[in-house]
């Protein structure tokens, strides 16, 4: 099961568009909200996930994604549930994609040290030591960071060529008649 955490504040765009392009693909999506029933987004759209975070169970985790927004990203990093998520998703070789602010969450905890990533510019964490390519999407290993709300569907297509294939990523990018 992938697991989109949703928090009061996310990227309405970056959450919905990435679970739309993961269903098309087929892959097994659980939008999850944290600290309430009802999450709402940084532009006051509100949206019912389909658990809350006392329901996760991540025995069934495959990969783990983290839309970004203001202040999303911030209630994400302090969230318990979360840091625990991405916890299990490292000790246990599973997927990550973390998108605009979000990649921030990731280089916070030296998980994007080494590695190639991409996030909302002015969200660098530890410059130094990552090389922030400003692409829109990005894959190093199990890591996928996307740029921002206009690079939601190209940072979903990219962890479905990651977790399915290039070839149904590319079906999928034709069929929604994406550039």
């Amino acid at each position: 099961m992938i697991y989109v955490f949703l928090a009061d504040g996310f990227e309405v765009t970056e959450a919905l568009a990435t679970v739309d392009v993961l269903r098309r693909a087929k892959l097994p999506v659980t939008t999850v909200g944290i600290g309430s029933e009802e999450i709402t987004s940084s532009h006051g759209i509100t949206v019912l996930p389909d658990v809350v975070e006392t329901d996760l169970d991540f025995e069934d985790m495959t990969a783990i994604v983290l839309p970004g927004g203001m202040p999303g990203t911030i209630n994400l990093e302090n969230s318990k549930t979360v840091q625990s998520a991405i916890k299990y998703a490292v000790d246990n070789n599973l997927f990550i994609g973390a998108i605009c602010a979000a990649p921030s969450i990731l280089g916070h905890l030296g998980l994007l040290d080494g590695k190639n990533a991409t996030c909302f510019p002015g969200c660098e964490v530890n410059e130094d030591k990552v090389n922030y390519t400003g692409e829109p999407a990005v894959a190093d290993g199990k890591i996928i960071t996307g740029k921002g709300a206009g690079a939601a569907v190209e940072f979903a297509l990219k962890i479905v060529s990651e977790m399915v294939s290039k070839e149904v990523s590319e079906e999928i990018r034709s069929t929604m008649q994406c550039p």
